[in-house]
């Protein structure tokens, strides 16, 4: 059932498609009254949409409605709007921690004296599990196999938990392990672009489809003409609980596409220019909306690419209107014939309908790319943002070899070693990792059937991939695998060594797997810096792999080429790949498909019916998935022994009484950061050292190596994350120069320890601590844990040159206060190095975006002052931090 408001403004109308009616809240109905609203950017019309369906007068009122006319007249306005997203998408590794948080609720507000089936999600949440499949089988025809078992093996636990979840919660479902990524799943049957429910009058009601999600990447869905981004998990258990989310009309900047790609372009190549150019135009906390007419020649498949890529370019959202093209596609990918003549009739109704010819709407800013100046490129060695095009790809890394990249150095960077009981060497620059994978591009049939034609002309020719590398092909859906076997394309890159490793996000966020013992051991013997290329997203430090230094982003295709040329010191649009069987030289163009033998193989490889099969029974799971067993009731009882779920102790000793925040007296500070600092720096991913925080705790509670998992697997407890948080193995605290990893200064003693150590020191001392940073604080995925931990260490405050979005607003949703120097000064330009103790008042009469004072003394005595810019910005965020977080205004607002 949707809630709706109160309709005071009178724009609810009644819209007949093929015989059956539904009600909604008409855009031109409002027209009427507060002016034209035909040339507002489609994604400003989702957002009034939203205004005027929920006006309440409380939440949502007439002045909101006439801020978007504003916008149509300046560009851009200053408004804060209460949104509420149709649904909320989750993948497993922020999904259970939600989840845990919403059972911990539940024995809270027992406690409280509530009713524990108040805290229930109140609209329709998905989660998919398709983050804790790892690459450590591959290569080999039983790859799969092997890897899935490990899977139920080490995620029992959790999937225990997720299905007693899906069993205790209303409008909560999940879909099981080896069905596909999150983002994919969403884009190809979860997704409607215009949903439909009943109101509590028993009438259907359309609207746009709308969600948050917590992953960032869940912009792919942006490319259906959905409105969705990624939000924390503490935003999204809000929004599940019927909360709107709190948020500033954004500006949107209109990214104008023209022309169309040339001959070999792959959508890869594409996007990580449109990355290149947004990061320099600067789209942080903006909307970004495509228009213009290259969006014709669009597949819809090319415009998810670029939509799933918004966090990378820093935007909220990467917005594609609905047209014929989206229409298409959802009548392609099996969606009823009712749905997609309701979502056309809907959005041509609405305004919300792009064609040739629509005119363009009105922006805050622009820019523009002729698709036919884009060229083969990757992005690395350490950001997405960071184009290198394929000719220069060897260049580039040989200067940032000789810049001290890798923080290391060597005379001869083209000595080759011995590997340990093999026939062949290693040295800088050899690949490691050759990876198709991620929501990225394996949504995306173009790129993969490209990837499976280079295989297939590099067998032709003789070619095979390097002994050293280690090949994995991780698809998005099971519909991948339908059409690479239906086309003989997946026997190719089988014999390259790309066997089907699982269905889910892998590389790319840090599953990777570990390489074989002996390359392991040459890598870390001598030094090197191995490299991997993977069509991933993100190829942050220390993310894919710790014997991995430089990371580079590249299409599918690109990946298998990778993996025969063995290294990224080649120009491979020059210098031969291998030799072939004849023994003449093999060079990239010899095995690049053309377009049209691309689009030939796509065409009589895919089908309808591919998509209704393997969506028919999609919440059915496997066997193993059947076989678990579902027990606990209403309240879940947590097993004190667990390793993987525990009751999180954000809700002890909590009231019904707000007491106001205190100051922040006698702080000091925990670590002292530069600037990119993101969100892989801060929260606990990928696998866990022996000899950390963590991997002692486990020790302690009796868990062998071996069953230590990923962080990402015991995101459910937080004893196992909050000894993770700021510990990446490449993050550099200033404090403590020339140390790599997550250490840091306990200034009592001038001691050198792990940051978790020191944290539980100053903890039984009873002192506050601050983190200072530079620009960029908190970039990457929407990780809760980075503020979650944050606040379990405790940090009361934040201190840096600039946020990313997602993650300052998940500090204030902990509770923690986000604060931010003014422009030009820095902890730099006020001498902080993290030996001073320091203070900020005032905190119980604080207001949104207010001047705080932080004052500070050195070791040496001396004192000083400056004012900080405090990052609350809006008054439900202030709401949230005065109840100490916002899962404690949730809960007492529903205890009450």
């Amino acid at each position: 059932m949707t809630q709706i408001g109160r309709d005071s403004l009178n724009t609810r109308r009644t819209l007949d498609v093929n015989g059956t009616e539904f009600a909604y809240y008409s855009i031109p109905a409002a027209a009427e009254r507060f002016g034209d609203f035909s040339k507002l950017p489609f994604s400003m019309k989702v957002l009034l949409e939203n205004m005027l369906r929920f006006e309440d007068g409380e939440t949502v009122g007439e002045e909101d409605v006439k801020a978007f006319a504003t916008f149509l007249a300046q560009g851009s306005v200053n408004r804060e709007i209460a949104y509420r997203p149709a649904r909320v998408l989750m993948q497993d590794f922020t999904g259970v921690p939600a989840v845990v948080d919403l059972a911990a609720m539940r024995s809270a507000i027992d406690a409280l004296g509530g009713e524990a089936e108040a805290i229930n999600p109140l609209v329709p949440v998905d989660l998919v599990i398709d983050h804790s499949v790892m690459v450590d089988a591959f290569g080999n025809p039983q790859a799969f196999e092997k890897n899935v078992e490990l899977e139920y093996e080490r995620n029992r636990e959790r999937y225990e938990f997720l299905k007693w979840g899906a069993s205790a919660f209303r409008n909560f479902r999940v879909v099981p392990p080896g069905t596909g990524i999150c983002h994919q799943v969403n884009l190809e049957y979860l997704g409607q672009a215009v949903w439909s429910s009943e109101d509590a009058d028993g009438e259907m009601v359309a609207y746009p489809d709308t969600l948050v999600g917590t992953d960032s990447h869940t912009t792919m869905i942006n490319g259906l003409g959905v409105l969705g981004w990624g939000v924390g998990g503490i935003e999204a258990e809000a929004a599940m609980l019927g909360q709107p989310v709190s948020m500033l009309i954004p500006e949107v900047v209109g990214f104008k596409l023209s022309g169309k790609m040339s001959e070999g372009i792959t959508a890869t190549d594409l996007v990580l220019t449109v990355v290149e150019m947004l990061r320099k135009k600067g789209v942080v906390g903006k909307f970004v909306e495509f228009y213009g007419p290259g969006l014709s020649s669009m597949t819809l498949a090319d415009r998810a690419t670029i939509a799933n890529m918004a966090p990378e370019y820093g935007a909220t959202c990467g917005f594609f209107p609905i047209d014929a093209e989206t229409i298409r596609y959802m009548r392609f990918t099996g969606r009823e014939d009712w749905r997609c003549d309701l979502v056309e009739a809907y959005a041509k109704e609405q305004g919300l309908w792009r064609e040739d010819g629509t005119p363009d709407p009105v922006f805050t800013d622009t820019l523009e790319l002729d698709l036919g100046a884009v060229v083969p490129s990757l992005a690395g060695p350490k950001r997405p943002q960071d184009r290198v095009a394929l000719p220069d790809l060897g260049a580039s890394f040989a200067k940032d070899m000789a810049a001290g990249t890798f923080a290391r150095e060597r005379e001869n960077a083209e000595t080759r070693y011995a590997v340990e009981g093999e026939d062949y060497e290693i040295g800088d620059g050899d690949v490691a990792i050759a990876a198709i994978t991620s929501c990225t591009n394996t949504s995306n049939p173009d790129v993969l059937i490209a990837a499976g034609l280079v295989a297939q002309k590099a067998r032709e020719k003789g070619l095979n991939s390097q002994p050293w590398v280690k090949t994995s092909l991780a698809p998005g859906s099971q519909v991948v695998t339908d059409y690479l076997e239906k086309t003989g394309l997946q026997d190719e890159l089988d014999a390259l060594g790309f066997d089907l490793v699982g269905y889910g996000c892998t590389t790319c966020i840090g599953n990777s797997g570990p390489l074989p013992a002996p390359i392991s051991k040459a890598i870390a013997d001598n030094d090197l810096v191995a490299t991997s290329v993977l069509s991933g997203n993100r190829n942050f430090e220390g993310r894919v792999s710790p014997d991995v230094r430089a990371n580079y982003l590249a299409s599918p295709p690109l990946v298998v080429a990778y993996a025969l040329a063995g290294t990224v010191k080649k120009d491979l649009t020059k210098d031969p790949i291998g030799k072939g069987k004849d023994g003449e030289d093999v060079y990239l163009k010899d095995i690049w498909p053309t377009n049209q033998e691309v689009k030939s193989v796509v065409e009589g490889a895919l089908s309808p019916a591919m998509f209704k099969e393997r969506y028919g029974q999609v919440f059915d799971g496997d066997e193993r998935w059947q076989g678990i067993d579902v027990t606990g009731g209403r309240v879940y009882k947590f097993n004190p022994s667990s390793t993987y779920v525990q009751n999180p102790p954000y809700f002890e000793g909590m009231s019904m009484q707000v007491t106001d925040p205190q100051d922040v007296v006698g702080a000091r500070a925990l670590a002292v950061f530069g600037d990119s600092i993101t969100t892989d720096h801060i929260s606990p991913a990928g696998s866990i050292k022996a000899d950390s925080p963590a991997g002692e705790y486990l020790q302690e509670h009796q868990v062998a190596k071996a069953d230590f998992n990923s962080y990402g697997s015991r995101r459910g407890n937080h004893e196992v994350m909050m000894r993770g948080t700021f510990a990446n193995i490449r993050i550099r605290n200033q404090m403590v120069p020339g140390v790599e990893g997550g250490f840091t200064k306990y200034i009592p003693s001038g001691e050198t320890m792990p940051i978790y150590d020191a944290a539980m020191k100053y903890k039984e001392d009873g002192t506050p601590l601050v983190v200072l940073g530079g620009k960029e604080y908190g970039t990457g995925s929407s990780r809760d844990w980075a503020a979650k931990g944050t606040i379990l260490l405790g940090v009361q405050a934040v201190i840096v040159e600039s946020y990313e979005r997602i993650h300052r607003s998940n500090l204030v949703g902990m509770g923690v206060l986000p604060l931010q120097f003014k422009e030009g000064e820095s902890a730099e330009t006020h001498g902080l190095t993290g030996d001073e103790t320091f203070t900020i008042r005032g905190l119980a009469s604080l207001e949104p975006r207010q001047d705080v004072t932080v004052d500070f003394e050195r070791a040496d005595g001396s004192t000083g002052s400056f004012a900080a810019l405090c990052r609350i910005d809006t008054m439900n965020e202030m709401h949230y931090y005065r109840n100490g977080g916002i899962l404690h205004y949730v809960l007492r607002n529903l205890a009450a």
